[in-house]
Parts: C-alpha cells; structure tokens; sequence
C-alpha cells in the first residue's frame, strides 16, 4: 500500500480554513491551476469531494466538516514538532503584541501590564484593539495575539485558559439614597437606571432574576459600556450595574453594594490560536497577562 502524501494535510488544512481555491492558492503561494489539481488529490486520497460548489462558492461537504476539526489540530501540532527551540532574549524583544478586549479590562489591568513587560522587555508595544465581533478569524489570521473575553463556543482552532471570574454590583454616586441602609430587591428596582449593551438590548440577566420577584426597574438611557455607565452614575442619581473586577478603578469614591438579586458570575478568559502554543515570546506574554490578573 503506498503511503500517504503527508505535505496535503498542509494543503487541507489551507483549503477548508479558506473555504476557496483561490484563496488557498493565495495563502499557499501557488497559482489557482495548481490548487485545483491539489483539491482533486486530496479528493482522490479521501473519496470526497469535500468542497462542492453552490451558487458562486464553494461549500465543505459534511466529510469535509469533520476533518476541519481535526486535520488543523494535526498541523499545528506538526509545525511545533519542527520549530527550533529558542532562547528568548527578553532586554532585546522587538515585538509589537496585539490584544483584543474592552476598555474596562485596559483600564484596570493595562497600566500594570505595561508596567510589568517594561520591567523584562522594555522594546516590547501592546497595542490594545477594541472587540468587534466574537469570530476567530482574526486569532487565525494573526491579526489578533490574544484575546481576552468571556469566552462563548470555541472551535478546535482556539486554545483558551480561564484568568478570573467576575460578578456584578451596583454603584451610586457618594450621597446617594442607596448608600444609607440595606439594599433590597425592592429599593434597587424602584430606582432609575443605565443600561449597558454594546448590541442595545433593553434587558438582560438582572432584569430576568428582578422579574422572577415581581419587580422591573427603569432603564432611563442606554450606554455602550461600564465606563461611561459609571460617569453617568458618579454626576447623577442614576445607578450603574457593572462588572466588580474590572472596575475597581474606576468606581473609586463611588458607593458599591452586591446586587440584592442572584445573577451568574461570569469567567473571562485569554483565548489564543494552538500554532502560538510553543512560541517563547507569546507564552511570556501569558504568562504576564495571567501574573497582572492574578495579582489583584
């Protein structure tokens, strides 16, 4: 029996993460001719079409589904079996890293991570990029070197670890009627709101656990986030519900009390694409990221 052509893993894994020939072609470096005779190797040495035209594209066969989830995993594993160990030389690091994830977790934990990489590589940037959207696609493309996020559904191209959970409170201005006393159910719901909602929903997991008492507060405005929530909060009588860890700073000279209602506290967590898995520079960075999370 021959043996396998192993270099058309590389080629499969290419030609399902694009979805296209052409863009195999492209990520490859060859021409789309090339590719096509490729796809039909591959064809031949699974007895599938795997990519099968519909419309004006092309769409992955269930056959081509289930390798997706497994010929990447083997891939990546392939290429960290023959990358070259490295010696990573921290004072002369030249490397920008790239970070998606909101502007509360920047304000709480980006001062001390910039503190922190300065000490041991003081050539090293982050640039912190705002989340758009929950795809992985920019892990994949390397546009992205972690992201750092509640996690939601993660395919096999995502490694993620956990970093700390969170829980929501409430927070009022200094003075407010809600700094004096017990906060009940019904004193929290009874007072004005600001809602926060990047995608403008009106209700959300507090709304839900008031209703299963009977109550409904009132939303007065809707913000983007816990940022301008809690601005709002500190010139106002209006009282903000944010996220406890990655406002501590934020909520300074703030009243802050733990909602009277139950709500799930949520794990935020780095995600990374597994081809950084052994790279020296980008498990530093982690390792950096889990030391100034764990640190409060």
């Amino acid at each position: 029996m021959t043996s396998p052509d192993l270099n058309l893993l590389f080629a499969l894994d290419v030609l399902l993460a694009e979805g296209s020939v052409a863009g195999a072609a492209r990520r490859l470096r060859l021409s789309p001719s090339a590719m096509s005779r490729t796809l039909a190797r591959l064809r031949e040495a699974t007895g599938d079409p795997l990519l099968v035209r519909a419309g004006r594209g092309l769409v992955a066969t269930p056959r081509a589904e289930e390798l997706r989830r497994r010929v990447g995993r083997i891939v990546q594993d392939a290429e960290v079996l023959l990358r070259p160990t490295e010696l990573l030389d921290l004072p002369r690091l030249d490397k920008v890293f790239t970070l998606r994830t909101n502007e509360g977790f920047v304000e709480e934990f980006g001062p001390r991570l910039v503190a922190c990489i300065e000490t041991d590589a003081p050539g090293v940037r982050l640039r912190f990029a705002p989340k758009s959207d929950k795809d992985s696609m920019s892990l994949r493309d390397a546009a992205v070197d972690l992201e750092i996020s509640v996690a939601g559904e993660t395919g096999p191209e995502v490694r993620i670890q956990a970093l700390f959970r969170d829980r929501f409170i409430g927070a009022v201005r200094a003075g407010h009627p809600l700094g004096d006393g017990t906060v009940t159910p019904e004193r929290y719901a009874a007072g004005r709101h600001i809602g926060v909602s990047r995608r403008g929903r009106e209700k959300g997991p507090i709304d839900d656990a008031l209703s299963a008492l009977g109550l409904q507060r009132t939303v007065v405005c809707m913000v983007s986030g816990f940022s301008a929530a809690l601005a709002m909060a500190r010139a106002s009588d209006l009282i903000a519900s944010v996220p406890e860890r990655h406002t501590a700073g934020a909520r300074a000279g703030m009243r802050s009390f733990p909602l009277p209602v139950a709500t799930v506290e949520v794990t935020i967590s780095m995600l990374w694409h597994p081809r950084l898995d052994a790279d020296p520079a980008q498990r530093w960075l982690r390792e950096r990221v889990r030391e100034v999370c764990a640190s409060r």
